[in-house]
């Protein structure tokens, strides 16, 4: 079912995932980020569930028994956060033009997709999906900004070019060490 691409379940798992690689290759900046915007965005998304309070279109049916409130979708914002994000780590490392339009379309089509199966579903009206994925993209712009400067702060580590930090171990041992420097650095 294309719904559980955004399920919590679902989401919790990719997460982890996520979470064990970023501490794996000590990317720090890249796991706070990641801890950030999709779990503080889908707690975000409960608060305004709360505090809206819409009711689903069909509580009882076939297919469904839906509990909780309908406004904005939890599976869709879910899919926009975490698409939404693992696209933003892999689109900086990618050259061509060709592929970082083929990654942010891929992720759009995730979230996409996830939306429209919860309208299908009767989980939730249009709104509550649009309204999603517009939380889920404003989230994750402020995220972006508000991590500027820890990415600034921290050597640029990309998911798709982490080659550069295996160099970087070697190169910082041999400045540890107090090897000179051809050229100095101007002063002033």
């Amino acid at each position: 079912m294309l719904s559980e691409f955004g399920a919590s379940e679902s989401i919790g798992v990719i997460l982890s995932c996520l979470v064990l690689f970023f501490i794996f290759k000590r990317w720090w900046p890249s796991l706070v980020t990641l801890i950030v915007a999709v779990p503080g965005g889908m707690l975000l998304n409960e608060w305004i569930k709360v505090l809206v309070h819409r009711h689903r279109p069909f509580v009882d049916g076939w297919f469904v028994d839906w509990s909780g409130y309908s406004f904005a979708s939890g599976h869709t914002i879910g899919a926009t956060l975490l698409y939404g994000q693992l696209a933003l780590f892999i689109v900086p490392g990618i050259k061509s033009r060709r592929w970082r339009v083929l990654t942010l379309t891929t992720a759009a089509i995730f979230v996409l997709l996830v939306g429209f199966s919860r309208i299908a579903l009767g989980a939730h009206y249009l709104t509550d999906v649009l309204a999603a994925i517009f939380f889920g993209m404003i989230w994750l712009a402020l995220c972006l900004f508000a991590g500027k400067p820890l990415r600034r702060s921290c050597a640029p580590v990309s998911i798709a070019t982490f080659a550069a930090s295996e160099v970087a171990s070697v190169v910082v041992p041999i400045e540890a060490v107090g090897g000179t420097m051809p050229i100095k650095p101007p002063v002033g």
